[in-house]
């Protein structure tokens, strides 16, 4: 069994390439739940569903999230009914929203409603959100604090980053199912998704984080260079006066991370790599299609056969 760290847009490929060479039963994801916010009434789980979309075939593979072939008709109403609309609900991706949401005011759990979603799009492989409590990311800014959603969405992330925080992480704990894989896994994979907004939401979940040292856990670095792959990674990190680079990711890993997947065009950072007691491995991480999702997924497998 592998267990997977998940975000969303920046995970999604290598999850989609592990399922084509796993039984579905031998690969559990636990997904990041920080940038869930509700939004005109309806609770909305983006990193989740991106995830579900994608193992069910509905990913819309252009954009990277939401549903194939979707339109946004909705969100014209709301527009010409003076409502915000500056975050895209498809017409069709607006049924899952609207479904957790019935299911949340009915008294279901997160864990609970995110499964029955699953078996209503077909997804064979399980897919946890990292806990059932509250848990949000917020980017304090020099206009202020503001949801994730809020800065990176609403405001295209062009307010200066002065701190990240994960509201709620006192208090919130992590699913018992989630540190139960995490438990028996093989191995456990933290994919390459924004280290500050997709992957630390879980790891502040501190028995979470405890469960993972001591076990055979390897990351894909999100980084090339001084460039993400996607999303406002850069500019977080500099926000909080980090090096935007593959070493700082492996820095940020340091205290549960054996191996550290890098681009063969960072093998200058072997070295430095090694001393915080990591293996680096040098691979190319380009995800551009189906191919390369597989291509990539085998190279992690062969790791631990």
């Amino acid at each position: 069994m592998i267990v997977v760290l998940a975000g969303g847009t920046g995970s999604v490929k290598l999850v989609r390439g592990l399922s084509k060479l796993l039984e579905p039963k031998d690969l559990k994801i636990i997904g990041n739940v920080g940038d869930n916010f509700w939004y005109h009434g309806l609770y909305i789980c983006p990193d989740l569903d991106t995830i579900m979309y994608g193992l069910s075939e509905n990913l819309d593979l252009q954009r990277g999230w939401g549903v194939r072939d979707d339109t946004f008709m909705f969100n014209e109403q709301l527009s010409q009914l003076g409502y915000e609309n500056w975050f895209l609900l498809g017409d069709r991706d607006l049924a899952t929203h609207i479904i957790r949401t019935k299911l949340l005011k009915e008294g279901k759990r997160l864990d609970e409603i995110t499964k029955i979603l699953c078996k209503k799009y077909k997804v064979r492989q399980e897919i946890l959100p990292c806990t059932n409590d509250r848990l949000e990311t917020w980017i304090i800014t020099n206009k202020g604090p503001m949801h994730l959603q809020e800065f990176w969405v609403k405001n295209k992330a062009k307010d200066k980053v002065l701190d990240i925080i994960y509201k709620g992480k006192e208090r919130a704990k992590a699913l018992p199912k989630a540190l139960e894989y995490i438990e028996r896994a093989k191995f456990i994979l933290v994919c390459p998704g924004n280290p500050l907004s997709s992957i630390s939401p879980i790891l502040s979940l501190k028995k979470l984080r405890e469960a993972l040292r001591g076990k055979r856990v390897i990351a894909v670095s999100p980084i090339i260079g001084k460039n993400p792959l996607s999303g406002p990674a850069g500019k977080m990190m500099e926000g909080l006066g980090l090096e935007v680079s593959p070493l700082t990711v492996a820095k940020l890993y340091s205290d549960f991370l054996e191996f550290f997947v890098m681009h063969s065009s960072d093998a200058s950072l072997l070295d430095e790599v090694k001393n915080l007691g990591i293996k680096p491995l040098f691979e190319d991480i380009i995800i551009k299609n189906s191919k390369d999702e597989v291509r990539l997924s085998s190279f992690l497998l062969s790791l631990f056969k």
